[in-house]
């Protein structure tokens, strides 16, 4: 068989799994300068705030874009499992470029999506999203502590006050 055919056939093999249903990744956002503490406390903060305006108790972790611990809380009451939950969410969206519920769905689907249960490092939870300022990702944060739906909405409005002036 020539290499065009070879690559034709690739090709199709390639293709058709976009028409399977199965997990397409986005396009990596590239890594920029790593996180800066001020901006790290300013993101734990407004997740912290969001936590407290809802009466939920949170570990919060922000990590540099190679996945290492920049800033960590751990509020009142937390249960002590959700320091390290926190700290492997946070680690997981910066590693691997992506908010860490795009995990928990391919998982939740079944079928192809099981194969990132085998990927070291990735956290199949909601709760941890990368942190992007001028389209870079600079790290990442990680919460646990509440609901799935609870952690990301915090780590949401962590993830915002760095997009704020």
């Amino acid at each position: 068989m020539s290499f065009h055919s070879l690559f034709a056939a690739g090709l199709i093999v390639f293709c058709s799994g976009f028409s399977s249903g199965q997990v397409v990744m986005p396009p990596p956002t590239p890594y920029g300068a790593p996180i800066t503490l001020e901006a790290a406390k300013k993101a734990a903060g407004a997740a912290r705030a969001e936590a407290q305006k809802n009466r939920w108790v949170m570990s919060i972790a922000i990590v540099d874009p190679a996945g290492m611990l920049v800033y960590f809380e751990k509020m009142d009451g937390v249960q002590n499992a959700s320091v390290d939950v926190a700290v492997d969410k946070a680690r997981s969206a910066a590693l691997f470029k992506r908010p860490t519920k795009v995990f928990m769905d391919a998982v939740a689907k079944g079928g192809d999506g099981i194969r990132f249960l085998a990927l070291r490092g990735v956290v199949p939870l909601d709760g941890g999203l990368p942190l992007i300022v001028d389209g870079k990702i600079i790290g990442a944060i990680g919460l646990s502590g509440g609901a799935g739906e609870q952690d990301a909405q915090c780590a949401k409005a962590g993830a915002e006050a760095l997009t704020k002036p």
